[in-house]
């Protein structure tokens, strides 16, 4: 049975945080499909722009996949045939928040399973609200976000 799981989030922008979590998904997992909200969190920058970014910034892994989505996230682990969800967590307050997450999900399909990657302390701090007022203040991106990323958003 292959174990194919989804890797959501507005990744509005991806940062290497994400791609850490993802790297090491793809560690353990035989596919992972990246799931793109349609309705990001910042409204930074469009989910097509967001998905390509993604896409751009993975070309060295081979068993992942990105789309965008919209709707609910079990309803896409069932159509997926998704083995489980995977989730990063840095703070404290990132627990609470995907605890509170979970236990909604698990009210509307109680089969769903989650994942869940500790941040490399290196990385913890990496968030992508971090990002933008980092963008909006002009600083360096390149410690932060993979280079297709500090590419497209010098532009914004």
């Amino acid at each position: 049975m292959e174990r194919h799981v989804i890797y959501p989030g507005s990744f509005d922008p991806v940062t290497l945080g994400h791609l850490d979590i993802l790297e090491r998904a793809c560690a353990l997992f035989d596919r992972v499909t990246i799931l793109v909200a349609e309705m990001g969190k910042a409204g930074l920058l469009p989910v097509e722009q967001r998905v390509d970014l993604f896409r751009r910034s993975i070309a060295h892994l081979h068993n992942v996949e990105v789309q965008s989505f919209s709707g609910l996230l079990v309803d896409e682990v069932q159509t997926r045939a998704a083995v489980a969800v995977v989730r990063g967590i840095r703070t404290a307050g990132d627990y609470e928040h995907e605890w509170t997450l979970a236990g909604v999900n698990a009210l509307l399909d109680s089969e769903v399973e989650y994942v869940y990657f500790l941040a490399r302390p290196h990385m913890a701090a990496i968030s992508s609200s971090l990002v933008r007022d980092v963008i909006v203040h002009q600083g360096p991106l390149e410690k932060l976000v993979p280079e297709p990323v500090v590419k497209a958003l010098r532009k914004v």
